[in-house]
């Protein structure tokens, strides 16, 4: 490795054993600053950069830029596509509210006139029930009246009969006698009035 620093720095040779007569190499043969930026190897480098470039665009313009116009289309026709679908949605669910708004005053509106219905058929069964027990108690009165003035003609038939026993057994106690139609006549206009 000395040999070649020596040699190096005698002939001028570079590290990599080739000649440079003084090309981008100082005194001792080393290189100087940035090899890139070296005025001798500028040309080259600007040839390489072009091809480099040429190369990037057409692969660039060919391959990738395509694609990517074509999933960008795709993208947007998918975004296309869901808004429209989005607004056919906000269509049908107006259009499913206000049919369901509707059906709601349907039903409220069934539902007082069932109410209507159902009080008025309601009101005349417990007419009917009303009629039908004030009948009944009517006709209840009127066998209650027929069993009381039955039980008062026959309490005023037992009051008359006690009332003949007992004016039999006051003129017998008295000492006198009476006979059965006279206490009877007397203990009907008695009863009479």
């Amino acid at each position: 490795m000395a040999t070649e620093t020596t040699a190096a720095a005698e002939g001028h040779v570079s590290p990599l054993g080739l000649e440079e007569a003084g090309k981008c190499v100082d005194s001792h043969g080393g290189a100087i600053g940035m090899p890139q930026l070296c005025p001798e190897w500028m040309g080259n480098q600007i040839f390489w950069l072009a091809v480099t470039l040429v190369v990037i665009f057409f692969v660039l313009s060919r391959v990738a830029l395509p694609r990517i116009a074509a999933i960008l289309a795709e993208r947007q026709g998918t975004i296309t596509n869901d808004i429209a679908a989005a607004e056919d949605l906000k269509v049908k669910a107006v259009e499913a509210e206000s049919a369901y708004n509707k059906a709601l005053a349907d039903a409220r509106a069934d539902a007082q006139r069932i109410i209507a219905e159902t009080k008025v058929g309601i009101k005349a069964e417990l007419d009917d029930a009303l009629a039908k027990a004030d009948a009944e108690i009517s006709a209840r009165t009127a066998e209650g009246e027929k069993k009381i003035a039955e039980i008062r003609a026959g309490a005023l038939e037992s009051v008359e009969d006690v009332a003949k026993d007992t004016a039999q057994a006051i003129v017998a106690a008295m000492g006198g006698k009476a006979d059965a139609k006279t206490v009877n006549a007397a203990v009907a206009s008695r009863v009479k009035g």
